[in-house]
C-alpha cells in the first residue's frame, strides 16, 4: 500500500493511494496562493494599478497545476471530502486523461459548482488584450524577485478553466450520502462520513475485509450549520491519514466572530463602510447569522448589508434546501416549518440584499454607510477589487479578512498605500492540536499519516511544542512529490466456499475449540471475488467394465492422503516400540527434536517439530511397520 503526496499544501490536499488494486484520488484541492504574486484585475482601468513596478506580473489567470508524480490517467476514483477541495477537478478530468468515477455529496457537488463557476465569472470577465509567458522561461525566473524566482514548476501552471470545463467535470460525478457504502471493483468499499466542518463535507472510510483506512479532511468538532463529525466509524483504522487542520491553531472561532461583529459596529457607527472579502460559501452563512443576533443590539438596525457574487442568489438558497445535511436544530426548524438560516428573514425585510454584480440594480440600491460580503479573499479578482480601490482612500472605511486561506498582508500589498483599517478575524472551524489529540486518543488508529507541517511547530513560532500532532506510534508525514509506504501489509483474503463442497467438510477438533478439515477444490477468482469450487469430476468412460476399471488408476482418481497433525512424545514412542519387540533403542537430541536409533535393526527414526522420517536399508515391511506404529501418536483429518 503506497501513498503519493501531490499537494504540498495541507488544506488543500491531492493525494493518491493505491490499496489492493485500485488506485483512489483523495480530493483536488486548487492552490490559488500563487495568485498573490500577480497585479489585481480591476473591472475598470485602474491608472494607479497600471503604474506599478514592472516587476509585478500582470497575469491573473494562472493557477498551480499538480506534479506528475503518478499517471493521473490510471486514477480509477476521486473522492471529494469538501467543496474546497475540489476546485482543480476540472484540471485533472479533462486535461489528463482520467476516465474513472467522481464520489461526492450533493451539496459539495452544488456549491463547488457555486465556487468554480464565480472563479471563471471574475477571471472571464476582464478579458487581457495579452498575456505573459515568456518569465516561466527558467533564465528569466532566475532574474526575478522572490517569491517568483522561488516558484515551483511554473511552466505548469495552468490558466483557469471554463465553464464548459466545470460541467464537464461534474458530470463525472456520482452523488453519495452519509454511512453509504460503495463498493470499488470488488476490491475495497468506501464509505463518506460526516466531517461536521461545511454543508455536506465528508471523511471517508476505504476498507476491506481485513484492513481499514480512514481519510479525515477538514473536519470539525464545534457547533455549526453542517451535521456533526462522525467519530465513531473511525475506530479500529489500520492506517488515519489526517489533513486539513485549522490554518489558525492559536486562533479560537468565536473570540473571532466576537472581533469581527464589534469591529463591523463600531466602523459604521462612525459613518464608514465594511468590506469582508469572502467566499460565496461557508462562513459567510454563519457571519449573517451572528449579525442577525446582533444588529438589533448593536443599534445597527437601518445598515444595509450587501452581498455581491454572480452566484449570491444561488448559495443563499442552496443553504436553505439542503436540510438533512445541517445539524439537528437546523433540521428542526424545516420541520416547523421555518428557514434554517436567519438571513431568509433578513432578505425578507430587506436588510441584506444580493446581487450579481456592481452592475444593473445594485447601482440604483447602493447607499453608505453600508457593509459589502464579496470576492475574492485573495484580493486579486472579482468585485472586491473595485471596492478597495473605492474604499481605500478613507480611514473611516475597514477591510476584515474572515477566511485564512491568504496572508491577508499579501493581500493588501498591491493596493498600498492604504488609509481604511484592516482587521484580521480569520474564522476556521476545522481542527485544532489539542482537538486531533483527544480524537487520536479516542479512534486510537494503529498509525497516522499527515503532512510533515503537523509534525514540527510552526515557523514562527518554533517553541509552541503543542502546535503539532503528539501520538504513539509517532505520525508518519509526507512532503510534496514523495511516495510513502504505509506501514502494515496484507495478511489475510476472504474466501467463499460454494454449499454444496461445504457439505462435503469433515472437520477434526485437533484442539480444544480449534477444528480443521481438508478440502481439494478449485479457487476461481472474478472481480475481486474469490470462490472455492468443486473440483472437476473425471469424464466418465463410455465402455464396458474393463475400460471402467482402467480409469482407476489415473492421478487425478486418486483420493487424497489424509493430513497428519499432533506431536509424538518419545518416551511412549520408545515404550511402544520395546511392546513391538525392538530393543537396542537409543535416543539422541538434535537442535531441531530428536534420533531415535534401532541399533539392532539398523534403522534410524528422525522426529522433529513439523516432519517425521524413518530411515533403514531397503526394509520396506519394517519401515511400513515403523510407520504404522507413528501414526498411532498422530491424528488424521
Amino acid at each position: 500500500m503506497k501513498l503519493y503526496c501531490l499537494s504540498g499544501h495541507p488544506t488543500l490536499p491531492c493525494n493518491v493511494l493505491k490499496f489492493k488494486s485500485t488506485t483512489i484520488m483523495l480530493d483536488c484541492g486548487l492552490d490559488m496562493t500563487s495568485t498573490l504574486n500577480f497585479l489585481p484585475l480591476p473591472l475598470v482601468q485602474s491608472p494607479r494599478l497600471s503604474n506599478l513596478p514592472g516587476w509585478s506580473l500582470k497575469d491573473g489567470n494562472a493557477f498551480l497545476d499538480k506534479t506528475e508524480l503518478i499517471d493521473l490517467s490510471t486514477v480509477d476514483v476521486i473522492l471529494i471530502s469538501n467543496y474546497h477541495c475540489m476546485m482543480a477537478l476540472p484540471y485533472i478530468t479533462e486535461y489528463t486523461g482520467f476516465s474513472g468515477t467522481v464520489y461526492a455529496t450533493e451539496p459539495t457537488v452544488q456549491i463547488g459548482r457555486l465556487l468554480m463557476e464565480e472563479l471563471v465569472n471574475f477571471i472571464e470577465r476582464v478579458p487581457k488584450a495579452q498575456s505573459a509567458s515568456l518569465w516561466k522561461n527558467k533564465d528569466i525566473q532566475r532574474l526575478l524577485p522572490s517569491p517568483l524566482k522561488d516558484a515551483v514548476e511554473v511552466s505548469t501552471w495552468r490558466r483557469c478553466y471554463t465553464m464548459q470545463e466545470v460541467n464537464s467535470a461534474l458530470s463525472k460525478i456520482q452523488l453519495v450520502g452519509y454511512s453509504q457504502k460503495i463498493e470499488l471493483f470488488g476490491a475495497v468499499q468506501v464509505t463518506p462520513l460526516s466531517s461536521g466542518y461545511a454543508l455536506g463535507s465528508s471523511n471517508w472510510i476505504i476498507q476491506s475485509h481485513y484492513e481499514k483506512v480512514s481519510y479525515v479532511s477538514g473536519s470539525s468538532l464545534l457547533t455549526t450549520h453542517p451535521q456533526p463529525m462522525d467519530q465513531a466509524s473511525l475506530k479500529n483504522s489500520d492506517v488515519l491519514i489526517l489533513t486539513g487542520l485549522t490554518q489558525i491553531p492559536t486562533a479560537n472561532p468565536d473570540g473571532m466572530v466576537g472581533e469581527f461583529c464589534s469591529n463591523l459596529a463600531l466602523t459604521v457607527r462612525n459613518g464608514g463602510n465594511v468590506l469582508v472579502p469572502c467566499y460565496p460559501s461557508g462562513v459567510i452563512y454563519d457571519l449573517l447569522e451572528c449579525l442577525y443576533q446582533y444588529i438589533d443590539s448593536a443599534g445597527l438596525s437601518n445598515i444595509p448589508f450587501y452581498f455581491i457574487s454572480p452566484v449570491a442568489n444561488s448559495s443563499l438558497e442552496f443553504s436553505q434546501i439542503f436540510a438533512e445535511w445541517l445539524c439537528h436544530n437546523k433540521q428542526t426548524k424545516v420541520y416547523l416549518p421555518e428557514p434554517p438560516f436567519p438571513h431568509a428573514e433578513l432578505i425578507q425585510t430587506n436588510k441584506l440584499k444580493h446581487y450579481p454584480s456592481l452592475h444593473g440594480d445594485f447601482s440604483s440600491d447602493f447607499r453608505q454607510p453600508c457593509v459589502v460580503f464579496t470576492g475574492h479573499p485573495s484580493l486579486r479578482f472579482g468585485d472586491v477589487v473595485h471596492f478597495m480601490e473605492l474604499w481605500g482612500k478613507s480611514s473611516l472605511n475597514t477591510v476584515i479578512f474572515t477566511e485564512p486561506d491568504f496572508s491577508y498582508l499579501e493581500a493588501l500589498a498591491p493596493y498600498q498605500p492604504l488609509a481604511m483599517k484592516c482587521i484580521y478575524c480569520p474564522i476556521d472551524t476545522r481542527l485544532n492540536f489539542i482537538q486531533v489529540s483527544k480524537l487520536l486518543k479516542e479512534v486510537q488508529p494503529l498509525h497516522v499519516v499527515c503532512p510533515e507541517q503537523y509534525t514540527q511547530p510552526p515557523p514562527a513560532q518554533s517553541h509552541r511544542m503543542d502546535l503539532m500532532i503528539d501520538c504513539q506510534p509517532p505520525a508518519m508525514s509526507y512532503r510534496r512529490a514523495e511516495v510513502l509506504a504505509l506501514p502494515f501489509k496484507r495478511r489475510y483474503e476472504k474466501i467463499e466456499i460454494m454449499p454444496e463442497l461445504a457439505d462435503t467438510l469433515v472437520p477434526m477438533e485437533i484442539k480444544p475449540g480449534i477444528s480443521l478439515a481438508t478440502v481439494s477444490a478449485v479457487l476461481h477468482t472474478k472481480d475481486n471475488k474469490h470462490v472455492l469450487q468443486p473440483p472437476p469430476r473425471p469424464a466418465q468412460p463410455t465402455g464396458g467394465k474393463k475400460r471402467k476399471r482402467a480409469t482407476e488408476d489415473i492421478p487425478d482418481c486418486k483420493v487424497l492422503k489424509p493430513l497428519l497433525s499432533g506431536s509424538i512424545p518419545v518416551e511412549q514412542f520408545v515404550q511402544t516400540l520395546e511392546k513391538h519387540g525392538f530393543s537396542d533403542i537409543k535416543v539422541e537430541d538434535t537442535a531441531k527434536g530428536h534420533i531415535v536409533l534401532l541399533q539392532e535393526a539398523e534403522t534410524l527414526i528422525q522426529i522433529e517439530e513439523d516432519s517425521t522420517h524413518i530411515i533403514c536399508d531397503n526394509d520396506e515391511m519394517l519401515r511400513v511397520r515403523l510407520r504404522d506404529l507413528v501414526l498411532k501418536f498422530l491424528q488424521k483429518f
